[in-house]
């Protein structure tokens, strides 16, 4: 199994991060899954954001290679209630990591992670609807999962709301929700986010005024992260433009 990308929880009500260090095996939901720091908004108590040293141990193994062990000090954790390790030992379930694969244990620790309001776990839980990964595909779900988790500031979930809005894909098509939670992802620094919101300025409609000088600036944001055909849009509004402003 590959090591996994680097990806950040966002916690609205915290300034800590999580970073996630594994992937869900195969082609299973595609997104990042063991959280690799201390969940600041569960594991501390009034004191405030501070680690939990099981789950900092459980890490430790994990990045180590020591997967056995890390998934025990991870079961351990999400059985005091641990959110952050509760989604970390659902993903090592999933994955079969440390020990034998029990994906209906891993959706039981992922759904309580979830019912914990951590956003990954939400967006995760939603993706596993929306693709029919290990269970029947159910977009009305994922819809509700996904809302939960963009409501939180979750980038990926935002895009997948607003990906669901435009194709009416469960939930009723609402181009306006649509742009909305494609701009939130955008602002968030989604690239594909930033190209979609820049073509809904450069059209207009949809509850959005026409403003090229607005679309050509998200364009060059998602041109700086590689798009490059956000990069040719950037270049013709740019020489658009130009064409239109008064001479001097």
């Amino acid at each position: 199994m590959k090591r996994p990308k680097a990806l950040f929880e966002r916690l609205p009500e915290r300034i800590a991060r999580a970073l996630a260090i594994g992937c869900l095996a195969g082609a299973a939901l595609g997104v990042s899954g063991v959280a690799a720091a201390a969940d600041a908004a569960s594991a501390a108590a009034s004191a405030g954001a501070e680690s939990d040293p099981q789950t900092a141990s459980a890490v430790a193994d994990y990045n180590a290679g020591n997967l056995s062990a890390a998934r025990a000090e991870f079961q351990a954790a999400a059985e005091r209630g641990n959110r952050l390790a509760q989604f970390n030992y659902a993903m090592m379930l999933v994955n079969g990591e440390g020990g034998a694969a029990d994906v209906a244990e891993g959706r039981k620790w992922l759904r309580k992670a979830a019912d914990a309001n951590m956003s990954h776990a939400q967006y995760v839980y939603g993706k596993m609807y929306d693709d029919g990964d290990f269970v029947e595909r159910d977009p009305v779900q994922a819809h509700q999962w996904f809302l939960k988790a963009a409501k939180q500031g979750h980038v990926q979930a935002e895009l997948a709301l607003a990906n669901q809005y435009l194709d009416g894909r469960g939930t009723t098509r609402d181009n306006k929700q649509a742009f909305y939670w494609y701009k939130k992802a955008a602002e968030g620094g989604d690239m594909t986010a930033q190209y979609v919101t820049g073509s809904f300025y450069e059209r207009g409609g949809d509850g959005v005024a026409k403003n090229l000088n607005v679309a050509r600036a998200y364009y060059a944001a998602a041109a700086a992260q590689g798009d490059p055909v956000a990069r040719l849009k950037y270049q013709q509004l740019s020489a658009e433009l130009m064409k239109s402003a008064p001479t001097q």
